[in-house]
């Protein structure tokens, strides 16, 4: 017998977009096992004397590997324990949950997955924009901009992403923007193509930069934008960095008000 593992997911910083089932299970978990960048407020859900566990992975601090998180998830649900591991964002884009799932699958242990709100449509909405505009951009591509490694993704196919007619949306991309940006435009993307770099979308330290996709490297470096953050560019865009450029888009979090 086992206990059950239920891969959550925690939404980009608001603990207001957390789904109700996701919530539910925080407060029936034994064991919460939680990345960093996961809302605070999320784990005053937990009950008393749930164990939680910090696996979170930043710069300059300590980290759990992937391998003793995978061996936490097996040992606690073995205990006969109900285990809430607690992912930013959605745990299915750019999670490693396909290392989790392999290692809780193969120690039998039955889970299940809860998706949450992503980075790229939360950054959307605070920017008021729709990733998809029918005539303008029939397709989203989640990229990312940093491999597991911190390099930039070598396979990715960097002339598809220059030719494509779509919305490009790329996580992690602060470290390699420049190199991102290059790649795109040399191989015949629109310099002039409108983008935005999303900083902390839907926190209190939310922050959106607009330019042009050949000027939003260095516009993101003027403004000091660190991780985590995410670039968007397309078509779509446009009629953001056109307001803020007015003056008339109001970024509250989680939300974007033209007046």
């Amino acid at each position: 017998m086992s206990g059950f593992v239920s891969f959550i997911g925690a939404g980009p910083g608001d603990p207001d977009l957390v789904t109700v089932k996701a919530l539910r299970r925080l407060r029936e978990a034994d064991v919460v096992i939680h990345d960093r960048l996961v809302p605070q407020a999320l784990l005053h859900e937990v009950a008393a004397g749930a164990e939680i566990i910090d696996v979170g992975k930043a710069p300059r601090r300590h980290c759990i590997g992937q391998s003793e998180i995978n061996w936490l998830l097996v040992d606690r649900a073995r205990q006969r324990r109900n285990v809430a591991r607690l992912k930013g964002g959605d745990p299915a884009i750019f999670g490693r949950l396909a290392e989790e799932i392999a290692a809780v699958r193969a120690a039998g242990v039955p889970f299940e997955i809860i998706p949450g709100v992503t980075a790229a449509t939360a950054a959307a909405a605070l920017a008021g924009i729709s990733l998809t505009e029918r005539g303008a951009a029939s397709m989203v591509v989640l990229a990312t901009g940093t491999d597991h490694s911190g390099q930039l993704p070598a396979k990715l196919d960097w002339d598809l992403l220059a030719r494509a007619d779509a919305t490009l949306v790329f996580y992690m991309a602060v470290q390699g923007l420049p190199t991102v940006t290059a790649a795109l435009t040399a191989l015949g993307r629109d310099p002039r193509e409108p983008a935005l770099l999303v900083e902390r979308a839907a926190t209190p330290q939310e922050r959106i930069v607009p330019a042009s996709l050949g000027d939003i490297a260095s516009a993101a470096r003027d403004a000091g934008i660190e991780s985590p953050a995410v670039l968007i560019t397309g078509p779509t865009v446009g009629s953001a960095t056109a307001l803020m450029a007015a003056g008339r888009l109001v970024a509250r979090s989680a939300s974007a008000v033209a007046v």
